[in-house]
């Protein structure tokens, strides 16, 4: 009851002077408007941020076959082709945090349209999940080849913008049959661009594929034991102009020709694969992401404990880095913001306080006289100041959330709500309160009841 009693009395007394204590609490309004306001933007901006480093592969797991060594030599990373399909799907079914993974084949060669040709930078063999994976899911035109593609190895491809630009030169692609090493693949749809990696290489100069095309009917092998030059393999494979002749060897059963034997190919089937990529859940997961992926191939691949690993598993950990100081350098920077605001909103609100005390000592006084005492006094000071800084921050609240949407509708930012900074301002207005108003309360509290009935 004697709360209630101070707090009814601490009402009362802000009641008398309605436009100072407005005019009090603008400094905290402003202050809480602001901190939320920036927090929502710069929350929306922080997750966008986080979207475009994500998008280039900050949370890309890269796992790679290992190295093969014969006689003391090493023959170099990825000479041991031991990675399956079964071991992406194993990675999947098995790693809580793993978002998505995909299997890659990959080959270099020529891509042919009509009379243009362009050897592209990436041609990968994968699964729809690539997509997820490097958070390529909006396509710009189209629509991306199915998991179906991937088991009949069906003849469609996806294409980066560079690759459109240099072939198709304005024409839209989508439908068109294009030619890799003599087999035709029709476009089902376009990539959205991406740009230069941190690295400076075009992530747009590339072609999808379902991996068990490339592999079963473009190159029939791995790509480490496959003569990567573009322009030899695509002359020389069918030559018919330089075997017009039959030549002085003749053999008992006649043998297929070289265009025969373009026109019915037998790959020999490897099931390895090149590489799997994976996407961790989150930037804070790649860890355990790595640790589990690890697990599972050891035992899949039968690696006892004292032996080394017969992979390799490599993180984006520079755009890691990179991600982590831009989201530090701009939480630090809100938060010193709010602290300036609300450190002005706190000290216009002890100034008023102080001018209480001095405007009411006789009123102090009256009361001590007849009884009150003096945590009495300081609670009531102390109740009036938390009341202006709530009261403050539920009007900043309201008006930094509406700044913000406003920001979001007439500029066209990334805004993002944020309950715990509204939270968090309701709290610190509380606590700017009692901090900045304790002083005053307590000067209050310790007025002498005869002065303070004598001060005129």
């Amino acid at each position: 009851m004697k709360i209630l009693r101070t707090i009814r009395t601490a009402l009362q007394a802000l009641q008398r002077n309605p436009m100072r204590a407005m005019l009090t609490t603008l400094g905290i309004v402003i202050g809480v408007g602001a901190v939320i306001a920036m927090m929502e933007i710069g929350k929306g901006s922080s997750s966008a941020v986080q979207k475009s480093i994500a998008s280039m592969g900050a949370n890309t797991i890269l796992i790679l076959p290992g190295t093969a060594a014969s006689g003391g030599i090493s023959f170099g990373a990825g000479s041991v082709m031991n990675l399956t399909p079964m071991d992406y799907e194993a990675i999947v079914r098995e790693c809580p945090s793993v978002r998505s993974a995909a299997p890659v084949v990959r080959a270099r060669t020529q891509v042919v349209y009509g009379n243009r040709n362009w050897v592209p930078s990436s041609i990968s063999g994968t699964t729809p999940s690539l997509l997820d994976v490097r958070d390529w899911t909006n396509l710009a035109e189209g629509e991306a080849f199915s998991d179906r593609d991937v088991l009949n190895a069906n003849k469609v491809c996806m294409l980066g913008q560079s690759l459109v630009r240099e072939l198709f030169q304005g024409e839209s692609p989508v439908g068109k049959e294009i030619r890799i090493k003599n087999v035709s693949f029709r476009v089902v749809g376009v990539l959205t661009a991406k740009g230069a990696n941190m690295m400076g290489s075009d992530q747009d100069d590339i072609l999808l594929a379902p991996w068990t095309t490339i592999k079963y009917r473009v190159t029939g092998s791995p790509l480490a034991s496959t003569n990567q030059s573009s322009s030899s393999e695509t002359s020389s494979t069918v030559n018919s102009l330089s075997q017009l002749y039959p030549g002085g060897k003749m053999s008992l059963y006649p043998v297929q020709s070289v265009t025969q034997a373009a026109d019915s190919p037998m790959p020999v089937r490897f099931t390895n694969i090149d590489q799997i990529m994976a996407a961790a859940v989150s930037t804070e997961e790649i860890p355990a992401a790595i640790k589990q992926i690890t697990e599972v191939l050891r035992e899949r691949h039968r690696i006892r404990g004292d032996e080394a690993d017969d992979f390799n598993v490599r993180d984006m950990t520079e755009m890691t880095k990179t991600l982590s100081a831009t989201t530090a350098l701009m939480t630090n920077l809100l938060l010193s913001v709010a602290l300036i605001s609300l450190v002005v909103g706190g000290v216009g609100i002890m100034n008023i306080m102080l001018v209480s005390v001095t405007e009411r000592t006789r009123e102090i006084g009256l009361r001590m006289a007849v009884g009150a005492r003096a945590r009495d006094i300081l609670r009531q000071f102390l109740v009036e100041s938390v009341v202006l800084c709530l009261v403050g921050g539920g009007v900043g609240i309201l008006l930094g959330h509406g700044g913000s949407k406003l920001v979001e509708w007439l500029l066209h930012w990334p805004v993002e709500n944020s309950p715990t900074a509204i939270a968090a301002a309701v709290i610190v207005s509380a606590g700017v309160g009692i901090i900045f108003g304790y002083y005053p309360a307590w000067r209050a509290s310790r007025l002498d009841p005869i002065e303070a009935l004598r001060y005129e």
